[in-house]
């Protein structure tokens, strides 16, 4: 049952992420939890998040703007950092609320409210009709590579902020969707390596035929959603986005995740 579930889930996750550039972690980490402690859950999530990367940067290898990638992505690794320093702070300072939703415990922090407020800005930011058509200089992206990384290792939702900013640097679906996931690659291989030995232990606690249906059900989705790019504009990936991002956004609002 564990095994299926998780497969389902991975490749439903999987497709929504080929075109979002985020959420498979956020939607698969919380179903594997359910079957196993959470550090488990989180290194199971991370190992299938970096292979369907790399499997999404390989179908979509001749489409990645490599000036795009180096530009955002190496400032947004190094700005993980301070970000993940900043979240080991806040998560000492009080919860502001917290609450029960049928059999959900949720939890209102300072993290979430401030990450989750500043996930619905950027979203109301691709409906309004005076901003929705400005594109980013390629001058930005080192700035905004910065921003993604901090708040991301803040909060974790790298990919969120990510997507907010690499929507808008003038790239087509193709190179949107093929740059995305290499700069998430670049991320996933640096957690990795800092996880180090430890990643390796908590996956000795997991069957094989798991990891292996995940993953696969996560390559399955990935090929499953470039059948649908063909017939996909970058107005509906914009609009994915934006939606994606409110929904999140409001999620961490309400401290639901």
């Amino acid at each position: 049952m564990a095994t299926f579930v998780i497969a389902t889930v991975s490749f439903l996750a999987s497709v929504l992420t080929l075109f979002s550039g985020f959420g498979l972690g956020t939607i698969l980490m919380p179903v594997v939890a359910i079957f196993f402690p959470v550090a488990v859950a989180v290194a199971i999530t991370a190992f299938v998040h970096l292979l369907n990367n790399l499997f999404k940067l390989a179908l979509l290898w001749e489409k990645v703007e490599w000036s795009v990638v180096l530009r955002f992505g190496i400032p947004a690794m190094i700005a993980t950092v301070p970000g993940a320093m900043l979240l080991t702070l806040l998560s000492e300072m009080p919860e502001i609320h917290s609450y029960s939703v049928a059999a959900l415990n949720a939890s209102m922090t300072p993290v979430k409210l401030t990450v989750g407020l500043l996930l619905v800005v950027f979203a109301t930011v691709e409906w309004l009709p005076v901003l929705k058509n400005i594109n980013l200089s390629r001058g930005y992206l080192p700035a905004g590579g910065v921003l993604s990384g901090f708040f991301g290792g803040l909060s974790g939702h790298q990919g969120a902020f990510r997507s907010a900013f690499l929507i808008r640097a003038g790239l087509d679906k193709n190179q949107f969707i093929a740059s995305n996931s290499a700069i998430a690659a670049m991320v996933d291989i640096t957690r990795l390596v800092v996880y180090g030995l430890n990643i390796t232990l908590l996956m000795a606690q997991v069957n094989a035929s798991l990891l292996v249906a995940a993953t696969l059900a996560a390559f399955a989705g990935a090929l499953a959603g470039t059948v649908f790019l063909k017939k996909t504009t970058i107005e509906f990936i914009r609009n994915l986005v934006a939606v994606t991002l409110y929904i999140l956004g409001v999620l961490l609002i309400a401290g639901l995740i």
